[in-house]
């Protein structure tokens, strides 16, 4: 028997909102993370602390700054589709970019603290779960 048209319209279009919710769910879940492990005097520091990896673990280093970086371009490339499919195409692009690694990074992240409204949202967010402030 077959499946009319309009049902299997109305099942990929579900599809596509659970998607979407569950991308917005993750989206902020791993938001709220990053910005809760960072310290409070990450946006006072003139330039950010450069990673290295100790000489016991170079190949674990290496493969964890891939994955990340893997990892933060695919939800670069996906924040980008979502900006035209269904979908939080700007939150994802925001969490895609502070996964990577790339030069001017620092920059862009205290400008884009430095605008009305940010600082105070990550700050009361870092307060509902008893983190310090961010400094500036």
């Amino acid at each position: 028997m077959a499946v009319p048209a309009w049902l299997s319209e109305q099942a990929t279009m579900g599809t596509t909102v659970a998607a979407a919710v569950v991308l917005l769910v993750l989206s902020v879940l791993l938001a709220s993370g990053v910005v809760m492990l960072l310290p409070a005097d990450y946006f006072s520091r003139s330039r950010r602390n450069a990673l290295t990896p100790s000489p016991r673990n170079s190949l674990l280093w290496i493969v964890i700054m891939v994955a990340k970086n893997a990892l933060g371009f695919a939800l670069l490339a996906a924040g980008v589709l979502m900006l035209f499919l269904p979908g939080q195409g700007v939150l994802t692009i925001v969490v895609g970019l502070l996964l990577m690694n790339f030069p001017g990074k620092y920059r862009l992240e205290r400008w884009a603290v430095t605008r009305p409204g940010v600082l105070s949202l990550l700050n009361r967010c870092r307060l509902s779960l008893g983190k310090p402030p961010f400094e500036l």
